[in-house]
């Protein structure tokens, strides 16, 4: 049969234009004005003056920048890793489960993911309410003088951390749902057949064949906490604010609240390139330890 080449390429070329182009419009242009924006003193709107290297210099010696640097951080070891294994706990508990009681548990499970960030800190914000927030009974039942959990900048972050947990578990457990049931079940038979316990079996069958899906959350994970903003905006509300900074909401104090577009976009800059890092290294790491298994 013969095949027109050029025709095929050109078609194509025709069908992947539209997206091609939408990519180019919503992505590429605006990271590149972006790139350009954080050379200048300009306004988030407007022109301005070329000025190099002087906002990236001027981060060095920003002390909200290393407040927000540093929260990002410890919030991303706070919840990624921890999130992870408790998405894998569950998923194993609900593997064990099957029928209509498997699906009710996993949508229990799933229901919060679904959720909009406002409901979740509505929902969050009413549980543990210094005055009236159910959680606080619990202080009460315990004999503890109540914490104003979302106010105390010691308090926060981890508090922050188990609601987005909390929140995003359902897609992780879906994920590791899907993994554990591409698992031959041959192998566990096998295994059952040489006595093996459910720990030397997990140890030695489970996690080795469930590790690609592992690093996959642990990358999504990884990715997403890195760019956290909402939740920490809306519990901040009424508290200390500055002392919460994270890279996003950093990035948006500069930009809308201080309308410093050069500043906020050097700032961006230095966050895409931390999560290009972050996220390669992650995937490195991966590899090498999936090579040693």
């Amino acid at each position: 049969m013969i095949r027109n080449t050029r025709r095929e390429a050109l078609v194509a070329y025709i069908l992947i234009a539209p997206f091609v182009a939408i990519y180019g419009l919503i992505f590429i242009y605006p990271t590149i004005d972006m790139f350009i924006l954080s050379f200048q003193d300009a306004p988030l709107i407007g022109p301005g003056e070329w000025v190099g290297w002087d906002n990236y210099t001027r981060l060095s010696t920003d002390r909200r920048f290393d407040t927000a640097f540093w929260n990002t951080a410890y919030f991303v070891a706070l919840s990624v890793v921890p999130g992870t294994f408790v998405a894998l706990a569950i998923a194993l508990g609900i593997s064990r489960l099957s029928g209509r009681i498997q699906a009710l548990v996993l949508a229990l499970f799933f229901l919060p993911y679904i959720l909009p960030v406002s409901v979740v800190y509505r929902l969050w914000d009413w549980t543990l309410n210094f005055q009236f927030g159910i959680g606080m009974y619990f202080f009460d039942w315990l004999g503890i003088d109540r914490v104003p959990i979302f106010k105390i900048t010691g308090w926060f972050m981890p508090a922050v951390a188990f609601v987005t947990i909390w929140w995003t578990a359902g897609f992780s457990i879906l994920l590791f749902l899907a993994g554990l049931r591409s698992i031959p079940q041959e192998i566990y038979e096998a295994s059952a057949l040489d006595n093996a316990s459910r720990w030397t079996t997990f140890r030695r069958v489970t996690w080795p064949l469930l590790w690609p899906v592992t690093a996959l959350v642990l990358t999504i994970q990884l990715i997403s906490q890195l760019k956290i903003f909402d939740q920490v905006y809306l519990f901040s509300n009424g508290g200390r604010p500055n002392d919460n900074l994270v890279m996003v909401y950093y990035i948006f104090q500069r930009a809308f609240v201080n309308n410093d577009g050069g500043r906020a976009a050097a700032i961006a800059v230095v966050l895409f390139v931390i999560v290009i890092i972050v996220s390669v290294l992650n995937f490195q790491l991966m590899r090498f330890a999936e090579k040693r298994q």
